[in-house]
């Protein structure tokens, strides 16, 4: 009886002996997985919508539209309410983003379609930095930062360079300039799609070429009436800025753009769904010509700009659900936001004015596209990143220049002192809603520069106040030859002037003002 237990006991301990080496096996493999996990670099996405107002989704209280797929983003991510565009306008807003440095410092402004290149191929960029580090990096969507050197003039019929290639981007399919711009035409890499030889494309802003028929010369055939400045070449029932000739072939359809651009950006996925990647995803929309795909037509009661929201909606679940799909939007930092406020009239009769019933398409926010007033420059911000940041919602001050920094530092990447000079690390205050982010950031315009502190927004005087934004465009400048100072916790709407009880606020602000303007090198990251 006592052997039979001895047996028995040696069984039992060889027994636990085997389980035991199992369980450690396990264990060891289960923290070595963790460990590799924690080390993949997660993918990235910025969806970079145009024009899009702080109040035209329905996650940022939208009651006219809505928009159940960025909605998602922001229920599972953070919500900012205080973020910021670099510009109140769409080129220096992309060339801040992309360079993390002012576009004031290169006097960048709003291109015409021919125009060179602004960031030259010898700066620091963002996808140049994640390219360099191991990523697949691609441009999908609308441009407007100029192609070419600027040496000569561009020659659309053969490779048009340099251009997102030589600043760090992989592969780029685009909108050359804005869908009001000639050429209408797609780009990928470095040739115009579908472009054939014996009808070759060029280019004109300053006279007409070719024998297309205008707006100002066939009102007859516009689909939307248009203003002097985009009456100019006609193409597909829409006329342009500017003069095209040739390049039939090669034309783009308005309504194609939401199922060309997906597929491109889908199949870059697909294509690099094994490796790091970075895509910068920049909408047409909500820009004009608002020309939304049939399925959409009536979508909202706002007519084509309320129908062009949810095109812009639909467009970000197809690319998220590829990501689920594919099993990567786990190990994906999302980041959803607008290049500047909303503007409902800029060039073309659609009916966005009349139509917009009880919407307000910047909030609360005074002003929008162009001007100075918090609706110039205050932009939805949402970012999903399942993997590190919980749902909330953040009313820090917030700014788009710092998405480059923040990359940075998140990959553990060190920038040098001459890269992304305006660029800080705010990577606690994009992964925590209850973190701060900046108490001090510039608000760029085409006519001049404002700065927040905090809840005191400070506008610098201009030396003269632009007519046509209000008049042709119907938004408040917020531009005055005086000094305008403006406390937006008691008055976030900008009505209210008190720079005269406060001229100590104004000389302070001013000075911090001139201080961002002289700096040259990298700021200290806080």
């Amino acid at each position: 009886m006592s052997n039979l237990t001895n047996l028995n006991k040696v069984k039992v301990s060889s027994i636990l002996a085997i389980s035991l080496s199992v369980l450690c096996a396990c264990s060891a493999e289960v923290v070595q997985d963790n460990q590799q996990k924690s080390t993949v670099k997660p993918n990235i996405v910025i969806f970079y919508v145009d024009d899009l107002g702080w109040g035209d989704l329905s996650s940022y209280g939208a009651t006219q539209v809505n928009t159940p797929n960025v909605d998602a983003l922001a229920a599972n991510g953070i919500r900012f309410t205080d973020a910021h565009s670099s510009s109140a306008t769409c080129t220096p807003s992309r060339y801040s983003l992309l360079t993390g440095e002012h576009a004031f410092r290169k006097n960048v402004r709003i291109l015409k379609g021919d125009a060179a290149m602004v960031i030259s191929p010898e700066q620091d960029t963002l996808p140049k930095m994640l390219k360099n580090n191991g990523y697949q990096t691609a441009v999908v969507g609308k441009w407007h930062l100029g192609l070419g050197d600027g040496k000569k003039d561009i020659d659309w019929n053969n490779d048009v360079l340099p251009g997102p290639l030589e600043i760090g981007f992989d592969y780029s399919f685009l909108l050359p300039a804005t869908g009001d711009r000639v050429p209408t035409v797609y780009l990928e890499n470095h040739q115009v799609l579908n472009l054939s030889k014996d009808d070759p494309l060029y280019v004109n802003y300053q006279e007409k070429i070719g024998n297309r028929p205008t707006g100002y010369e066939n009102r007859e055939l516009l689909r939307q009436n248009a203003d002097s400045q985009h009456d100019k070449s006609i193409i597909n029932g829409i006329s342009r800025i500017g003069w095209m000739q040739g390049g039939k072939s090669a034309e783009w359809v308005d309504e194609d753009f939401p199922l060309v651009l997906t597929e491109r950006a889908n199949n870059f996925i697909s294509n690099n769904q094994t490796k790091p990647f970075f895509l910068f995803f920049s909408f047409h929309d909500i820009h004009v010509p608002r020309v939304p795909n049939e399925k959409f037509k009536g979508a909202t009661k706002m007519g084509v700009r309320g129908d062009a929201i949810v095109q812009m909606d639909w467009i970000t679940g197809e690319v998220v659900n590829h990501l689920k799909a594919l099993d990567l939007l786990d190990n994906t930092l999302v980041i959803f936001t607008s290049d500047n406020g909303a503007v409902l009239t800029d060039g073309y009769d659609d009916d966005a004015l009349k139509l917009i019933g009880d919407h307000k398409a910047n909030g609360v926010y005074n002003g929008g596209k162009y001007s100075a007033f918090e609706g110039g420059t205050r932009v939805p911000l949402i970012l999903y990143y399942p993997k590190q940041v919980k749902a909330g919602v953040s009313d820090s001050l917030t700014s788009q220049i710092d998405i480059y920094a923040s990359i940075s530092q998140l990959l553990n990447i060190e920038l040098g002192n001459d890269e992304a000079i305006d660029s800080q690390k705010k990577l606690k205050g994009f992964f925590n809603a209850n973190e701060e982010a900046r108490d001090v950031l510039i608000e760029e315009t085409p006519f001049t520069l404002a700065i927040r502190e905090n809840n005191w927004k400070y506008i610098r005087p201009a030396n003269r106040v632009p007519k046509f934004i209000k008049t042709k465009k119907n938004i408040n400048s917020g531009t005055s030859t005086g000094v305008q100072l403006y406390n937006l916790d008691i008055d976030p709407s900008e009505q209210s002037n008190i720079a005269h009880k406060h001229p100590d606020i104004v000389a302070r602000l001013e000075q911090k003002m001139v201080n961002i303007e002289n700096q040259s090198n990298r700021v200290n990251d806080l």
